[in-house]
Order: structure tokens, then C-alpha cells, then sequence
């Protein structure tokens, strides 16, 4: 494992944290002894910077995580949790869900504290409601140890919040598509300038950069690096390559994926790719965005849909089947997906959608939903929708007789 120091304390954090955002579940809830043990090997395997959050895995992500750093685990690591600012109402809830959260992972105190998914609006909020001073005071008396942020705003909107407090640190989403959105470049190198040590979240755009097998575009691009390597790889190894960046967190809920994961890091050293190889991820990454529909990462922030819409899964099976070309399995997939039988059995096909707006409000990627699924729907369901998905329905009642 590669490790960088942070600029303000000098703590050595491994490059690749471990994003306790997406953990292996089974019926519904998390699969403790899957998930700690992933957990677990990844700390024995070099890993020790471990990020969770108030809402994440429907609230029994930061249980779960306190979980895993019994017998011993907790004293290797160092956690990071959030403060869900949207939840604040006063002061004094600032303290209660701090306390709450510290009990929650069984710890006295949190390493690395951020303050949730601030954009301009978010900041003014809670600023005014004394976050200020509560960070300072928990800081004074060891609850927590470094005070940063979480950001998914505008450019402009995160100049504005790194200069509004001695922050230790922040946290923003980065990927080759997404150099000049929210934070982007010019955000990573300014916060380095203030001190600031940079987390990197959605380093494969919800795992799409990852995917297995690329679009025909993007393999042919990649074909033609000397140094082959797999679109995960050329994925990571690219933020990685930025010297400003200290950890890059990965949802990691499959050991496959976390022995992948563990060998890019070992060779991850910051500005280690050639002139050449960072020019043929500029191309692949304009061909992504040529081929993408929907810019949506899968961060679920926008559910629960009070129309039942799975809006995530709507996008990402839009994006696959505009990216990969395979219109009949990306339809079979929606349908059978958002029909509810393989999960809540409720349907939440894009059609559900009745503009209500609700999403628009908690979108960190400010994507116009309603309008994105108005598209979806137009071009995944089609006049024989309703047929396929009761084929599918009969299709999946008889493989489970």
C-alpha cells in the first residue's frame, strides 16, 4: 500500500479508502459477516482510511463499520463520518447527532469529520445556524479531530466555502469526465493551495469508468496503450496520478473488486503516467461523454421517489444501453428491474414520474430529472412495455417455483 501525508497534520493515509456507501446486502440488509470481513481484510491488506455517513446503506452503514473495528481494528484506522446537513435545525442538533454518530461506531472521537454535500445554499444554512462554532468546540474537546466538507455545488460555490473556515481538509467528486464539474481541476488545485488535504469520492462516476468491458469506442482507444491495463485501472491510476489528491475512496462490496483495487493502488505514485498514456485518457473520456445520456453517478441521494420511480437504476440501464449498444438486454433489464419483482416488488419504471420536483431538490449533480426521465421513458418502454414486463413477471414467478 502507497500512502500520502496530509498537508495540515501530516497523518500518512493510504491512497485507496475504503467507501462504506455500497456494502454486499442480502434481503434487504447488510451482510454483517461479508462486509466486516471485507472490511477487515482490506485494513490487514494496508487500507486505513474508512468513510461512512449518517444516511448510508438506509442508516446501518456507521453500526456496521463500528462493528468491523472491534478487536483491535479501530486503532489502525482512521474514520470518517459526516454530519447530515440536512437534518440540522439548530446548534444543539449539531451536538446530538455527533454524539448520536459516535455511538453509533462505538469511538470517542471521529479523525476525519466532514460536514455533508455543502453547495452555496447548504453553507449559508448551517453557517447561520452556528456550524462554526460547533465544529470549533467539537474539535476543542476531542470529539473530533480534523474538521472538513463534503461538496457537491458549483465551482464558484466551493472557492466561496474553502475560504469560510480553517478547514483540515475536503472531499470532492473527481474522475477524467469530471474535470471541470463541481470542484473539478481548478477546485483540486485551489484547495491544495489553502492546505487543504483532497478525498476523492465517485472515481469511476458510479461505476461506470470500471465497467469490465468498455464501449467499442473507448476499448479501441485504450488498444492502443503500450501499457495495457483495464478501464478500472486507467480509471483510478489517473486520479491517482494527481499529486494534490491523498486518498480516492472505493465502494468496495466485492473481494474481486478489492484485490483489483489493492494492486492498482501499489502502483499508483502520483504523476507515474507518460504524456501519452494522459492524452488517451482526455480521448476516452470525451468519447464517454459523447456516448453518456444521463450524468447521474448512482448516488441515490434523490430517493425515495413519493412516486416509487427507481431513478438511478432508470438512468443507469439509459446510460448502458446508449454506451454499450445492446438495446434488447439494457430493456430487459429496466423492465425487469423496475418491476419491482427483484426487490420491492412495487414498480418504478421513468413513466411513474409526475414532475413533482421532489428529486430536483437533493440532485448533488443538479441533473433535470423529471425531463431525463420523461426521455427515458419514451425510448425504454415504448407501446409492447406492458407485455415484456409481464413475460418478465412470468419469466421470474416460474424460476422461483
Amino acid at each position: 500500500m502507497l500512502y500520502r501525508k496530509m498537508p495540515k497534520t501530516g497523518d500518512a493515509l493510504s491512497i485507496l479508502g475504503f467507501g462504506c456507501m455500497r456494502l454486499p446486502m442480502v434481503d434487504g440488509a447488510i451482510d454483517e459477516p461479508r462486509a466486516i470481513a471485507q472490511i477487515r481484510s482490506s485494513i490487514d491488506a494496508g487500507v486505513n482510511y474508512m468513510d461512512t455517513a449518517w444516511p448510508y446503506v438506509n442508516g446501518q452503514s456507521e453500526p456496521l463499520l463500528g462493528k468491523a473495528l472491534q478487536d483491535g481494528y479501530r486503532e489502525r484506522v482512521k474514520v470518517a463520518t459526516k454530519l447530515p446537513t440536512w437534518l440540522q435545525n439548530s446548534r444543539a442538533d449539531m451536538d446530538r447527532y455527533l454524539d448520536a454518530q459516535l455511538k453509533r461506531l462505538g469511538t470517542d472521537h471521529i479523525d476525519y469529520y466532514l460536514v455533508h454535500a455543502l453547495d452555496g445554499p447548504s453553507w449559508d444554512r448551517v453557517a447561520a445556524l452556528g456550524l462554526r462554532e460547533f465544529l470549533d468546540q467539537a474539535k476543542a474537546d476531542g470529539r473530533i479531530v480534523n474538521a472538513g466538507f463534503s461538496f457537491h455545488g458549483l465551482a464558484e460555490e466551493f472557492t466561496r466555502i474553502v475560504d469560510a473556515y480553517p478547514w483540515d481538509f475536503c472531499q470532492i467528486q473527481y474522475n477524467y469526465l469530471d474535470q471541470q464539474f463541481q470542484a473539478g481541476t481548478d477546485g483540486l488545485k485551489y484547495a491544495a493551495s489553502k492546505g487543504l488535504g483532497v478525498i476523492i469520492m465517485e472515481p469511476l462516476r458510479g461505476g461506470n469508468l470500471g465497467l469490465p468491458t468498455a464501449p467499442p469506442a473507448v476499448a479501441d482507444i485504450w488498444n492502443e496503450a503500450k501499457t495495457k491495463r483495464t478501464p478500472v485501472a486507467w480509471a483510478l491510476r489517473w486520479v491517482w496520478n494527481h499529486p494534490e489528491v491523498i486518498v480516492v475512496l472505493s465502494g468496495m462490496n466485492e473481494e474481486a473488486h478489492i484485490e483489483q483495487n489493492l494492486a492498482i493502488a501499489a502502483e499508483a505514485e502520483a504523476g507515474s503516467l507518460t504524456a501519452e498514456e494522459l492524452e488517451l485518457v482526455d480521448r476516452a473520456g470525451r468519447t464517454y461523454k459523447e456516448l453518456m445520456q444521463v450524468g447521474c453517478t448512482g448516488c441515490g441521494y434523490c430517493m425515495p421517489c413519493p412516486m416509487s420511480v427507481q431513478i438511478p437504476k432508470s438512468f443507469d440501464f439509459y446510460n448502458k444501453m446508449h454506451m454499450f449498444g445492446n438495446v434488447e438486454e439494457a430493456k430487459f433489464m429496466y423492465a425487469a428491474f423496475g418491476s419491482g419483482i427483484t426487490g420491492s416488488d412495487e414498480p418504478g419504471f421513468a413513466s411513474q414520474c409526475v414532475a413533482c420536483g421532489e428529486c430536483l431538490e437533493k440532485c448533488p449533480q443538479h441533473i433535470a430529472i423529471p425531463d431525463m426521465l420523461e426521455k427515458v421513458a419514451a425510448e425504454m418502454e415504448g407501446p409492447d412495455f406492458q407485455d415484456r414486463v409481464a413475460g418478465i413477471r412470468e419469466h421470474f414467478k416460474k424460476g422461483l417455483q
